[in-house]
Formats: C-alpha cells, sequence, structure tokens
C-alpha cells in the first residue's frame, strides 16, 4: 500500500469506519449479493419495496464510495461488484438464489408515468381507440406527438396504435403532457439489478431473465428421455427398477399365456384364453346342427379380445397341426391330454426362441 493510501486509510473519519463496517457485516450475512439501481424512486416508494422484501431480501442505501470500500474488503469475490457502483444504487442482499432474487424484483416493479427529459426506456405507443376527451385543442397535440387522431361521434379517437417515441430517446414536455393526459404510464419503476455475486459466481441480469416455465418444461423434458433411455438400456436405477420390473412381469406373463404355462398366476387367463378362442371358433361355423347344444348362439369374442388372441396364437402353440403319432397307436385320453399339453407347451416355446 502507498504512503498516500496509508495516509487517507488513517485519516477516515470514525463514522465512515463504522459504516463500512456495517456494510461489510450486511454483506457477510447473505448468500447472493447484489447492486442494484434505485435512479427516480421516490423515497416513499422505496420504503414499500424495502417492506415487500422483508423476510425474502434487505436493502441496503449508502455513499458509493463507502459501498465501495465494504465490497473490496469482502473477501468473497465482491470485488466485481464494485463496477456497478455508479449514480444512485444500493446493495441488497438475499439467501435466495439469484435467479429466485432477479425474478422477485422484476414482479416488483410499477407502471409510472414518466417526465419531460427522460429516455423512454421502451417504445412509446399510443392505442388505437377513443380518448375519452371531448373535442378540442388536444386533438391538434397528438397530432403534434406523431399520433393518427380525429374526431368521431362526439370525442377525439386514435384511428390506430402510433408509436409516437422509441427506445433511447428524450421525452419532450408536450409528449408528456399527452401521456399524462391519457393515463398512459410507459415505464416501470422499481429495482433494477445491474450484477449479483452468488457463491463466488457473478451473475449479469441477461443471465439470470430466463423464462421459468419453459426451464421447467425443458428440464421435465430431459428428465422423461434419461428415463425412457436407462429403462431401454436395461440400466436400473432407483428411479427406473420399478418400471423395469413392471416390464418384465408383463413380458414374462406373456411369454406364459403364449406357451400355455400351467401357474395359479395364469389360470385365470388361460381359461379367458380358451373361452375367447372357443367362442370364435363356434361362431365361425354356420351350421349350428355340427355344434353341441351348449355352443348353439354362442356370440363371438369381442373385437379387441379376438385381435389379441389372433395375435397370440400366430406365435404358434401346435394346436392346429395333426400329431403324427395319433393314426400309428391308440392312447389313453389321459395320457393324450397330458401329451397335448406337453406338446403345446413345446411347440410354443419353439417358435418364442427358434
Amino acid at each position: 500500500m502507498s504512503a498516500e493510501a496509508e495516509r487517507k486509510t488513517e485519516t477516515i473519519p470514525e463514522w465512515k469506519r463504522e459504516e463500512i463496517d456495517d456494510l461489510a457485516a450486511f454483506l457477510g450475512r447473505y448468500e447472493s449479493v447484489g447492486v442494484v439501481d434505485i435512479t427516480g424512486i421516490p423515497s416513499r416508494q422505496l420504503q414499500d419495496m424495502r417492506r415487500e422484501l422483508h423476510g425474502t431480501a434487505a436493502l441496503r442505501v449508502s455513499r458509493n464510495t463507502l459501498m465501495e470500500r465494504a465490497l473490496a474488503e469482502v473477501d468473497e469475490g465482491l470485488e466485481a461488484l464494485v463496477e456497478f457502483v455508479e449514480g444512485q444504487v444500493g446493495l441488497i442482499g438475499t439467501n435466495d438464489n439469484p435467479f429466485g432474487l432477479y425474478q422477485q424484483l422484476e414482479e416488483s416493479k410499477t407502471p409510472a408515468p414518466i417526465s419531460a427529459g427522460e429516455v423512454a426506456p421502451n417504445d412509446v405507443v399510443i392505442p388505437e381507440g377513443d380518448t375519452g376527451v371531448d373535442p378540442g385543442p388536444f386533438v391538434g397535440e397528438l397530432q403534434t406527438v406523431g399520433a393518427n387522431a380525429r374526431i368521431e361521434g362526439g370525442s377525439i379517437k386514435v384511428v390506430e396504435d402510433s408509436t409516437v417515441l422509441s427506445a433511447g430517446e428524450e421525452v419532450s414536455a408536450d409528449l408528456a403532457n399527452v401521456l399524462g393526459e391519457l393515463g398512459i404510464e410507459p415505464k416501470e419503476v422499481g429495482l433494477d439489478l445491474r450484477g449479483v455475486v452468488s457463491e463466488g459466481v457473478s451473475f449479469s441480469p441477461e443471465e439470470l431473465d430466463i423464462d421459468v416455465e419453459e426451464y421447467i418444461a425443458d428440464l421435465e423434458a430431459a428428465s422423461s428421455a434419461a428415463r425412457n433411455l436407462s429403462i431401454n438400456a436395461e440400466y436400473p436405477t432407483a428411479r427406473t427398477v420399478p418400471s423395469m420390473l413392471a416390464k418384465a412381469a408383463g413380458e414374462a406373463k406373456s411369454v406364459g399365456l403364449s406357451a400355455a404355462v400351467e401357474s395359479p398366476d395364469l389360470a385365470d387367463d388361460l381359461v379367458s384364453k380358451a373361452d375367447a378362442q372357443m367362442r370364435s371358433l363356434a361362431a365361425a361355423i354356420d351350421d349350428e346342427e355340427a355344434l353341441p347344444e351348449e355352443l348353439r348362439g354362442v356370440e363371438p369374442a369381442p373385437a379387441e379380445e379376438a385381435t389379441d388372441e389372433a395375435s397370440e396364437s400366430d406365435d404358434g402353440d401346435g394346436d392346429d397341426e395333426p400329431d403324427a403319432d395319433a393314426d400309428e397307436e391308440p392312447i389313453d385320453e389321459d395320457e393324450s391330454g397330458a401329451e397335448d399339453d406337453a406338446d403345446d407347451g413345446g411347440d410354443a416355446l419353439g417358435d418364442m426362441f427358434g
């Protein structure tokens, strides 16, 4: 440190030293600290904003030179904010993340009239419609500032949306008067965040200005895609194991039904399958005399059920093929049933797995 700097530090008034210490303590209490522009905000409105921030953030205003010293003294990477300490500014601190802070500050802004000599933050537009002003010299004032206006039906009307000032241009006295008469408030009053540092990382307002709903939708889409990839790749995780087990159980059940595997868990489904096949076959026979009495007039299986059974029967269970040994040697009824079951299962498994 130079001799001149040491002399300045030594001669700093006590009240300034105490203020710097208080500012440094303020900065140290919060995880995120920023600099906000308070230009043009009346004192009463500024106090209202302080109250609105209570519980989530705190605002501290002091001399710029003292805020700069405090920022430089706190070893939290906050020296990056010194460049924003210019004009009418204040320090804001929060334990919320900087994105939440930015959203809160933007949502707290309110419309306000603009005065002559101010710079327009956005394009100033006088909208189409009835102004509610009686015919008189005001129509000339509107036309003077660039609005397409005329007298119609006993009042002054603007016949189309008229951009009377572009963003960045200075507001004239005539335009300020016209906007005031129409009740148009083209600017927003609030705390403008110039920059913020959170856990040593600096953020600009542009980086914090995100569409929260779109961001959430992107995260949900990415999460869904990752989950599907994990399931299809058979990569087990805590979130995908239940779905993978359910998928495996469904596939095992399908194999069991196609192979006619005898199981208590499949008995009801196998009976339903056999019943649907029987009804479909009975309905396909035109000659009712060829059917047993109990199968006459049987309704065919519902279309969806019949389709399901047809797709399952395509896998093959050998029922339609004649037994090559049937004519060679008579077989007991009981034995025949057992052998049919075995052949059905074996043929189906053979078709399923090659």
